[in-house]
């Protein structure tokens, strides 16, 4: 890797390492802590991105430099580091921290991202992992503040009218996160997914466990509604039995009358 060099105090991130990684939500106050200021953000940014850092050996603690400077960057409500963020999410699509840390970066830059971010969402020619992870932004950019809970909503709303076009597991993904929203006003738009059998249910369950992680049933109702589904299976299946009649070794045996 070719020596890097960073202006300080932007260059002390690069021998950090693990110190303040291994806690996702509770990040110290970097600018208080090292003296971060706006001035700073153009070397963050380009800390951020950079890819000889992001894979250089994991046992180094120059690989831990770009998650510091994103947090940073987060911690400063850097609006400008949002396009080269989003730049990088197709080569960051294997890393687990940066998936995991985007929401909560984007969340402390603020609603300022909600346009970006829509705009990457609504590219089908994005990767589906960096797709779910632009949809978690808009989930913490929600909850995080309140005022623009709606639009964010609206957005995922807006992608998951599309069921028909979008692959079981996106539809999955987009339910999952509207139901981080608590959006009860959404259900109707989620039957319809179900019901067209355009949603994968590993991701938020079937449409009875939907319906409960919204608050809309009870357990009590659970065990009836899964009763009559079940009923309706066991139904299901006797009538595509009676209608094929099984053949060869598996046909009934032969009721002809034997000649005399």
């Amino acid at each position: 890797m070719a020596p890097i060099s960073y202006s300080a105090p932007v260059n002390a991130l690069l021998q950090l390492g693990e110190e303040h990684i291994r806690s996702r939500e509770e990040w110290p106050d970097y600018p208080k802590l090292y003296g971060f200021t706006a001035e700073h953000i153009p070397d963050l940014i380009q800390m951020a991105i950079n890819q000889d850092l992001n894979w250089a050996p994991s046992d180094s603690p120059e690989v831990w430099a770009p998650l510091h400077a994103w947090r940073v960057l987060g911690q400063l409500k850097a609006e400008t580091a949002i396009e080269p963020l989003l730049s990088v999410f197709h080569v960051m699509e294997d890393s687990d921290w940066f998936s995991k840390d985007m929401p909560n970066v984007f969340a402390l830059i603020g609603p300022a991202a909600i346009s970006p971010v829509h705009a990457f969402l609504a590219d089908s020619e994005n990767a589906f992992y960096c797709r779910w992870t632009a949809a978690s932004i808009l989930v913490k950019i929600g909850q995080t503040h309140p005022q623009v809970r709606t639009d964010c909503l609206a957005i995922l709303e807006q992608q998951l009218e599309q069921y028909s076009k979008n692959s079981p597991m996106f539809n999955g993904v987009l339910i999952a996160n509207l139901m981080d929203l608590e959006a009860q006003e959404s259900a109707p738009l989620m039957e319809r997914a179900f019901a067209a059998k355009r949603v994968d249910s590993s991701i938020a369950g079937d449409w009875i466990d939907v319906q409960y992680g919204l608050g809309l049933i009870s357990q009590a109702e659970i065990y009836d509604l899964r009763r009559q589904v079940d009923a309706e299976k066991l139904r299901s299946k006797t009538s595509k039995v009676a209608a094929n009649p099984p053949k060869g070794f598996g046909a009934e045996p032969s009721k002809k009358k034997k000649k005399r």
